[in-house]
């Protein structure tokens, strides 16, 4: 789930007590997104966050609110392909998609909340749920970083809490009737340079939901009015304030200033460093910081990006700023990729589509398309969508 929907679903929810959080627990086969992303959906139609790409919204948006009349429940989704099935969805996923959904009044799902919402301050929060069944109610328990426990269900037993606890530090004892999620902190980005090149990189790491912070000796340069998606403005030239989790980019396009800088932040080792400027430049910069550092040049070398952003083609201010980002994201995503080179291309090769292509067969008039099958979703003769216990009741 990214940061943006992290910010976007605690904003939604502050608006109103009515709705209903939706949260991807559990995916089998292929799915759109990775268990932890969450929808939520208020009941004036107002949405947050997404589950799918757009088809699995439609229909929970018309009966979610139906759905967790008595509480929350869990619903599966198969987005498989099902050539005799007349009921298109669209996805074209081919998995099991399994989904809690919870009404937003209950101190459960607050709690959810309110972790997300602690996280755009930079906290991380560890949530365990026990899924809801025909035995059992669902349950859940909120820890912070240092293990301490936030929030846990009323009605639970000392013994109970301490198992959920136990899962908490040790996610690998988790059942199938147990999600266990780390809610990470918002990143940050620490931008030094407040020229105009600076702008665009502000309004697309605020759309990426990332904590945007624009520091600059010239009080005249760091302003709201320049910078109004930036959450903190600092008139600095040092590095006092940047933590290792930051992300951070020399942008202030003077030599002196990004020489003192690069020459703390060596030292400090972000999670990401950028520097902007020409190879030569760069190269020097490094070169004079290294040994102020008593860093070999070797060392300062492999702490740094430079030059700064992936080679993404284009020219101007704004595809620069998207090339620092898509850089920055890949960084500070490394360990989740796809592939073990941060920025490769996620193209398949034809020999891969063409063996994906031929494990689903021809399908209708040629094409596979993706069908939705869950257990409480029909179709009706007329071709509309009905929901199995909904027209039961």
């Amino acid at each position: 789930m990214s940061t943006r929907e992290h910010r976007d679903i605690v904003a939604l929810a502050a608006s109103a007590a009515d709705g209903v959080l939706v949260t991807l627990v559990r995916a089998s086969g292929s799915s759109y997104r990775r268990p932890g992303a969450r929808l939520l959906i208020l009941a004036d139609g107002r949405t947050a966050g997404t589950i799918s790409g757009g088809c699995l919204e439609a229909d929970l948006l018309r009966r979610a609110h139906w759905r967790v009349r008595n509480g929350s429940v869990m619903q599966v989704y198969d987005t498989g392909f099902d050539e005799t099935s007349e009921v298109p969805f669209g996805l074209g996923c081919g998995g099991l998609v399994d989904l809690l959904l919870e009404p937003t009044s209950t101190a459960e799902a607050r709690a959810v909340i309110n972790g997300l919402a602690d996280t755009l301050e930079g906290c991380s929060r560890c949530v365990v749920t026990r899924m809801p069944s025909a035995e059992k109610p669902m349950c859940r328990l909120v820890m912070n970083e240092r293990n301490d426990i936030l929030f846990n269900s009323e009605g639970l037993t000392a013994a109970e809490i301490a198992e959920l606890r136990y899962v908490a530090l040790n996610p690998a004892a988790a059942d199938s009737s147990t999600f266990v999620e780390r809610l990470q902190p918002a990143q940050r980005l620490v931008i030094f340079g407040a020229g105009d090149d600076v702008r665009p990189l502000t309004r697309v790491a605020a759309e990426l939901g990332w904590t945007v912070i624009v520091a600059d000796g010239r009080p005249q340069q760091v302003t709201a009015v320049r910078f109004p998606q930036a959450n903190a403005l600092m008139v600095t030239q040092t590095a006092d304030a940047v933590l290792p989790t930051d992300a951070v980019v020399l942008m202030t396009h003077s030599f002196e200033q990004d020489l003192s800088l690069l020459t703390e932040l060596l030292l400090l080792r972000p999670r990401y460093l950028g520097l902007l400027g020409a190879r030569q430049r760069s190269a020097l910069l490094l070169r004079d910081a290294a040994a102020i550092a008593n860093l070999s040049f070797a060392e300062a070398f492999a702490r740094i990006h430079a030059p700064i952003g992936l080679e993404l083609g284009g020219d101007g201010p704004e595809s620069i700023a998207i090339s620092i980002a898509a850089e920055v994201q890949a960084a500070i995503h490394v360990g989740t990729l796809r592939t073990t080179h941060p920025g490769a291309p996620r193209r398949m090769t034809l020999a891969d589509a063409e063996q994906l292509a031929a494990s689903f067969g021809g399908g209708r008039h040629g094409t596979s398309k993706c069908f939705l099958d869950c257990p409480i979703v029909q179709a009706s003769p007329d071709g509309s969508i009905a929901c199995a216990e909904e027209a039961a009741v």
